[in-house]
């Protein structure tokens, strides 16, 4: 199948989630009671996020991973739906079932705290998509829940030529080391990068990641910008962050992975792809949630165009 005639832009087969949020003058010391300002449920989990800000920004997205019959899993699939998502390779397992995270957002000190439940699988299925429907995107988003299926599909991938865009949040893991290593394009938290790589400066992280020359490595470091490395950069490059008036920013890394693998598909250089990751995930930093903040293509054009430095 040629580029041409691949039916998905980007195709994802990550975690889902959904959060339930809460929204506090301050985050509380032990022992207090605090009244919510306000509450919310938005879907999100990192590939969820990820999918709705590729398609908010006109990419054609598929979910090909592992939901439930349970109520949670429905409350996702109807937000994909809403959201153009295409569901039909979804793998359907009776014991699948998307995180159920709490979210406590200090809107005071724009930080939130994040509890989750895991109890049932999530992510990729070990034995789906078929390479086919694998074959059949432009762009494979991974994140490092499901491993096994995960790594499987992006051998697919990395042989039939797609790039994989991953979102990995912890070292370590079967198979771990080869989803790295498939991996044309890892974008990563400065958490994640001391993990990977301690004691280093973010610029330093980007150099010590990245596993070949042809490999694309970006390192978030949030209010601070980014730095990457890839394509014909030959040393990092700092990208400032766009100053905004925030409000929340929940699910901020996983849009600007998502923006990231939007940008990708349309065939756009490096330094744009990071430009429109940045402004898309400042944009969303003005609203609450994960997801409902996210914005379209044309206003994060237009933002970029009326922000000729960063500030």
């Amino acid at each position: 199948m040629c580029a041409e005639e691949r039916p998905f832009d980007v195709l994802g087969l990550g975690v889902l989630a959904v959060d339930e949020l809460l929204y506090v003058e301050h985050y509380p010391p032990p022992d207090t009671k605090t009244p919510v300002l306000h509450r919310e449920r938005q879907a999100g989990g990192l590939t969820g996020t990820a999918l709705v800000a590729a398609a908010r920004l006109g990419a054609r997205c598929a979910y090909a991973g592992m939901l439930g019959h349970d109520e949670l899993s429905q409350f996702v699939a109807d937000t994909f739906r809403r959201e153009g998502i295409d569901l039909t390779h979804v793998a359907w397992r009776d014991d699948a079932q998307p995180v159920h995270s709490f979210i406590i957002v200090d809107t005071t000190a724009h930080t939130r705290n994040i509890f989750f439940l895991r109890g049932a699988k999530t992510g990729a299925a070990p034995d789906a998509p078929s390479a086919e429907v694998i074959r059949s995107t432009r762009v494979l988003f991974a994140d490092h829940h499901g491993l096994p299926g995960m790594v499987r599909a992006a051998r697919i991938a990395a042989e039939a030529g797609i790039p994989v865009v991953a979102d990995v949040e912890r070292v370590g893991g079967e198979g771990f080391r080869e989803l790295v290593e498939l991996t044309a394009h890892l974008i990563v938290s400065r958490d994640f990068a001391e993990q990977f790589a301690p004691g280093t400066t973010a610029a330093e992280a980007v150099k010590r990641i990245r596993r070949n020359p042809a490999q694309t490595v970006v390192v978030t470091c949030g209010a601070e910008g980014c730095w990457y490395l890839g394509e014909e950069i030959e040393e990092p490059v700092h990208q400032p962050a766009y100053r905004v008036p925030v409000v929340d920013t929940t699910g901020c890394g996983d849009v600007f992975h998502g923006a990231y693998a939007a940008a990708l598909a349309r065939g756009l250089s490096l330094p744009e792809r990071i430009r429109i990751a940045s402004v898309t995930a400042a944009l969303k930093a003005m609203h609450y949630g994960g997801q409902a903040g996210i914005p379209r293509w044309e206003t994060v054009i237009e933002f970029i165009h009326s922000r000729k430095d960063v500030e």
